[in-house]
């Protein structure tokens, strides 16, 4: 793993209806019944990643900054995974909200 993540570290996400009724953008693995939240190290592969997830049309889609220990919580509480994704939306590691990362070889 290249960048180590705690609490305090900024990552990016893609936030979903930003503003109004805003929440992480998540998906969900129908195959393997888990549902995740795409995280990015950085800005610029998260802007790249987003035209090749599946949004919805009536649905606006921002980049935003948050703190990896802020993520970390929310998708414990609701049952997410987080997958670190780089621009072209390999996974390049699986965080299991409150276990030790797991990076992908």
């Amino acid at each position: 793993m290249k960048n180590k993540l705690d609490d305090a570290t900024w990552i990016f996400v893609i936030v979903q209806d930003p503003g109004v009724n805003e929440q992480f953008f998540g998906l969900h693995d129908e195959k393997l019944k888990i549902s995740y939240t795409p995280a990015f190290h950085n800005k610029n592969a998260a802007l790249s990643c987003l035209i090749h997830l599946p949004t919805q049309r009536d649905k606006k889609y921002e980049v935003q900054a948050v703190m990896y220990g802020d993520l970390s919580r929310d998708a414990s509480a609701n049952n997410f995974l987080i997958f670190m994704l780089d621009e072209d939306g390999k996974i390049l590691e699986k965080i299991f909200p409150g276990k030790p990362i797991t990076p992908v070889h």
